[in-house]
């Protein structure tokens, strides 16, 4: 029971709920209730491919900063064990959204998104490039429920996606910030700094309403 609780922890749970949700919403709007929940679940697997990945990544920098809260630095789970699972997920997560109801186009933008959210877990957060993975990897997941039905995503959910996604990266970041900042990571919000990453948050976010409003 622990290391389930390890695992859920280590996948960053709430960003990956409320991705579920999203997902969710967007399969009931395209299909219905049924494929939406299979297209919710598939997306999960993908999320927590990045989770996971991301703790692995982090291990040992929330060691340095003694970060109790997560479950590799407390203990609840070991690095061998969370990869182990992700070994399995990796290929799971790919298989059964190109397998589900996204089918292959639609299965592959979304598997792009979670490639994204892997790079940037490994290479962009340390670039001034660090939300483009973001931008990316939100303007994918539902474009790919619109590609799934053969849709051609309109210019609000792509770019919409894009900017919110933006906006979350800021707003992600400014928790950490100081600690980031210690340890080399060197991703835009950490050149920025705390005060513009919130001015930046707040404008990507009413430039993405805008977009919805039109």
């Amino acid at each position: 029971m622990l290391k389930f609780r390890g695992l859920i922890q280590a996948s960053h749970f709430g960003p990956t709920l409320i991705v579920t949700a999203i997902a969710f919403g967007f399969g009931t709007y395209y299909w219905w209730e049924g494929p939406a929940y299979v297209i919710a679940f598939t997306v999960a697997c993908g999320q927590l491919v990045v989770g996971w990945s991301n703790d692995l990544y982090d291990y040992k920098d929330d060691l340095a900063h003694n970060r109790t809260n997560k479950p590799l630095v407390s203990g609840l789970i070991t690095p061998q064990y969370l990869m182990k699972w992700l070994a399995f997920m990796v290929p799971f997560s790919f298989i059964i959204n190109l397998l589900g109801p996204l089918g292959i186009k639609g299965g592959l933008v979304y598997m792009l998104g979670i490639a994204c959210g892997v790079a940037y877990n490994f290479y962009f957060k340390f670039s001034a490039l660090s939300p483009l993975p973001y931008a990316i990897a939100f303007a994918a997941l539902p474009s790919s429920i619109a590609i799934s039905k053969e849709i051609n995503p309109p210019l609000w959910m792509w770019l919409g996606g894009a900017l919110f996604g933006m906006a979350a990266h800021f707003i992600n970041v400014i928790k950490d910030m100081e600690q980031d900042q210690k340890s080399g990571i060197q991703g835009l919000p950490q050149r920025f700094g705390t005060r513009n990453s919130i001015i930046a948050a707040i404008a990507l976010i009413t430039a993405g309403m805008l977009i919805l409003l039109k």
